[in-house]
């Protein structure tokens, strides 16, 4: 894997969703959402893994609803959702892993028309846009290597998933003055 890959693909993300006006300048620093990261990507591993050969958009975008359902989670009631295990299997079990995307537009988020197809759309781009440099990496299929980048492909969309979702709900990220 070439250098600096995760921060491509996060600098990528980033300037494409500034440009939609979806992320503020300075993104968000969701301390409890990161700290759920790694419990979140290794219970989504077998199901991911196992779509992303015949679909791997899905497999890469159903993180970014996963961001953005772990955001919607941490404002409703973090004290609450904090406490679920697996957070990951609570919101695929809701309607399985298939249509976990319409889960976390509709009941979850509770995003009405044009916003539920819109917020399809911007998924959907910023999927391909990651599987893109994905394959532009160049990684043997099945190595360590393409594992560990398809990790930092769903890394990067929860993280983006997340912002968006924080914006999208009011949140304001700014710089402190010091």
């Amino acid at each position: 894997m070439k250098p600096n890959f995760e921060e491509r693909i996060k600098d990528n993300l980033y300037h494409y969703l500034l440009g939609m006006g979806e992320v503020d300048e300075q993104l968000p620093e969701a301390i409890d959402l990161e700290e759920r990261w790694p419990a979140i990507g290794q219970s989504y591993l077998a199901d991911g893994v196992r779509e992303f050969d015949k679909y791997p958009t899905a497999s890469l975008g159903w993180m970014m609803y996963i961001g953005m359902g772990m955001a919607k989670y941490w404002d409703d009631d973090w004290g609450l959702y904090s406490k679920v295990e697996d957070l990951y299997l609570f919101m695929r079990d809701k309607g399985g892993y298939d249509l976990l995307d319409e889960y976390v537009r509709g009941p979850l988020l509770g995003l009405k028309q044009p916003e539920y197809d819109n917020t399809e759309t911007l998924v959907q781009e910023c999927a391909e846009r990651t599987y893109s440099m994905y394959l532009h990496e160049q990684l043997e299929p099945g190595s360590e290597a393409a594992f560990r980048g398809y990790v930092i492909c769903l890394h990067q969309l929860y993280l983006m998933g997340a912002a968006v979702q924080l914006k999208r709900m009011g949140y304001k990220m700014v710089k402190k003055q010091l």
